[in-house]
């Protein structure tokens, strides 16, 4: 239209030639601009949000919006959806629009992690914690802050004892405990650094991005950007403690928190003399570690399991033959046993393992076999159902008076149920049963309310007649039918389905370690940055292929290693620490995690990049102004 205007005499071919060289030149000039906005960054700044544009990429990177995204263009009923859910989570009026206050929150100072929200309907609830999927297998960690604050460097043990402080609140609350080491390999390491720092995640200056850490299966390492205003004990600047003790929290295994008061909600929160954590950290941190047993309550700790003998008569059915099971739940020691017919199997994190099947008659004294569901509490107390009927146990010693009618222990829960589990988002008791459930809170009276049962498809992806239910040690909820199990995201509430590969998964391959005939891997060369391996600067990593158990990562072809991924492009692996091996288990998708894995390592970067999104969306806009019209009239 443009170009006849300028020549008429020209042809419509003429036209159409002229448009083509056009084009070409307008994207060339474009894609040099947006290229020379990648060149490898020394220092980037995150701007303060001040229009949609700068919104939609701050929503994209605290992970409101798809980043993979960002060079498409988006509806607005995506945006808005986006806005009112970081409303929503930032305690704010829900409006969908881009006003004063929802822009203030954007530009407040926070945590660099990502928010991790659903964006379904059911996700709009209030949560209150979020775990993020992973934990350290010990309770006995060490930390070492290999670099200090520009500003503390004459005052190093200042920063110490913070930090030491940091840890303590969590300490006090959980088994664990924590070491800080000046030599030597440590859990968590934290450090005080700039702009780019060797991670993907470059700082931003002073404000916006205080500080990130990454979680458990991640390394756990902490980093705060040292160009902040630090300070210990003022109201002035930003208060070392408080930011690490939210960092830490991430080191943990804990998401962020939507409960505004929380140590782990995102945005920092001024400095606090007399500081404790919220309930809400509280059960969060307990949901992954437990609760903190002292010398007074010996009556609470956790009995051993009795030890158990070999049982020679126990030839039960094969798991790899036929997966499906009875009933599933995780004791109080942290124990996972799967229980079929009159038998049972202990689950570890690599499979059954070594000496089970055992005769549940054998172990478990008066437990029937062939049981209906199996649930755990979290004061240790397991409950098993059959038939109208329910038995207690503390880990493998039944209690006394049992067993008992499920009308007297469990009212309003029917009889011969399907399944039964502690779902981890609000901590209550649901009992499955043909296509309904039924929700129990022992706090109440009734115990359950009169809107149960309710259907089943309310758990979005979740099949009818389930088997078995429970929430393993990362906090997630999974759920077994016939040969198959399913993950439950908790957070979108629906069925893990874009997860790779998706669910349902085979139970005989990735729970029991069932080898598939048809077993096949592929090999990818991941490029570590120089520096992170114990020698050479990178190594050959088999990750499996995804229809397997078997993606345990591999520094060489001999022996397994440490190899945790710090983002899609950074491989971590420590030779000599079998403990931390990698698992190919149903939380982790390793396959994912390094599906890009041969991009090169420097800082070059463009993802959410302004000038990227601009040129994509100047070039689409040229295309339909001087070429796509013309074309349009003739299809």
């Amino acid at each position: 239209m443009f170009i006849t205007r300028l020549r008429p005499s020209l042809t419509s071919k003429q036209i159409d030639n002229d448009n083509r060289i056009l084009i070409k030149v307008f994207t060339l000039i474009v894609l040099c601009i947006t290229f020379s906005q990648c060149l490898p960054i020394t220092s980037r700044r995150t701007r303060n949000v001040q229009s949609d544009v700068g919104a939609m990429l701050y929503l994209q990177k605290f992970g409101y919006m798809n980043e993979s995204a960002a060079a498409n263009l988006v509806s607005e009923q995506t945006y808005s959806d986006a806005v009112i859910e970081f409303q929503r989570f930032a305690g704010l009026n829900q409006t969908g629009i881009l006003n004063d206050e929802t822009i203030v929150m954007m530009n407040s100072p926070r945590c660099g992690n990502k928010d991790k929200v659903g964006h379904s309907e059911d996700a709009k609830r209030r949560k209150r914690y979020a775990l993020q999927g992973s934990k350290w297998r010990r309770t006995d960690l060490t930390y070492r802050i290999s670099q200090y604050p520009t500003k503390f460097q004459n005052k190093k043990a200042e920063i110490d004892k913070e930090i030491a402080k940091a840890f303590k609140h969590w300490s006090e609350v959980t088994p664990l405990s924590f070491e800080a080491k000046k030599e030597g390999r440590v859990h968590i390491d934290i450090r005080f650094v700039s702009a780019e720092h060797g991670d993907g995640d470059p700082f931003d200056g002073p404000g916006n991005t205080l500080a990130h850490a990454y979680f458990p299966q991640y390394g756990g390492d902490a980093h705060f950007d040292n160009e902040e205003y630090w300070t210990i004990s003022s109201y002035a600047g930003t208060n070392v403690f408080q930011v690490a003790a939210h960092e830490l929290g991430h080191s943990l295994g804990l998401g962020h928190s939507s409960v505004r008061d929380s140590l782990m909600a995102p945005f920092y929160q001024k400095y606090k003399p007399k500081f404790k954590l919220h309930q809400d950290d509280i059960l969060a941190i307990q949901a992954l570690y437990g609760v903190r047993h002292t010398a007074s309550d010996p009556a609470d700790k956790p009995e051993k399991p009795k030890p158990l003998d070999p049982d020679p008569s126990a030839d039960g059915p094969d798991l790899c033959q036929d997966s499906s099971i009875d009933a599933v739940t995780r004791i109080s020691d942290g124990t996972t046993f799967v229980f079929k017919g009159n038998h049972y199997w202990k689950v570890e994190t690599n499979g059954l393992a070594d000496g089970y099947p055992r005769k549940i008659s054998s172990d478990w004294d008066g437990l029937p076999g062939n049981l209906d569901a199996v649930l755990t509490w979290a004061d240790g107390k397991t409950f098993f159902f059959k038939g109208d009927k329910y038995w207690r146990f503390k880990n493998m010693r039944m209690d006394k008076g049992y067993p008992k009618p499920i009308s007297t222990g469990f009212a309003g829960i029917p009889d011969k149920i399907d399944a039964a589990f502690v779902w981890s988002g609000n901590g209550k008791s649901y009992f499955f049963k043909g296509n309904e459930y039924w929700r129990f809170d022992s706090k109440n009276d009734p115990p359950v309310s009169k809107q149960y049962p309710k259907p089943i498809k309310n758990w979005n992806g979740l099949p009818n007649n389930i088997d078995g239910a429970f929430k393993w040690e990362n906090g997630m909820s999974y759920f077994f039918k016939g040969s198959q199990y399913f993950r439950f995201n908790d957070v979108d509430f629906e069925v893990d389905t874009k997860a790779k590969p998706p669910f349902p998964r085979q139970t005989a391959q990735w729970w029991f370690d069932c080898q598939a005939a048809s077993r096949k891997h592929k090999r990818k060369d991941l490029r570590t940055r120089s520096g992170s391996l114990v020698k050479d600067d990178s190594h050959s990593v088999f990750v499996g292929n995804g229809d397997s158990n078997d993606m345990d990562y591999m520094a060489d072809s001999q022996r397994p290693t440490t190899a945790a991924p710090m983002d899609a492009h950074i491989l971590r692996v420590d030779k000599d620490d079998k403990e931390w091996r990698m698992h190919g288990r149903p939380d982790r998708d390793e396959a994912a995690a390094f599906e890009s894995g041969t991009t090169s390592l420097s800082s070059f970067s463009c993802k959410t990049n302004p000038i990227l999104m601009l040129s994509f969306l100047l070039i689409s806009i040229f295309k339909h102004v001087f070429y796509g019209s013309a074309s349009g009239d003739r299809l």
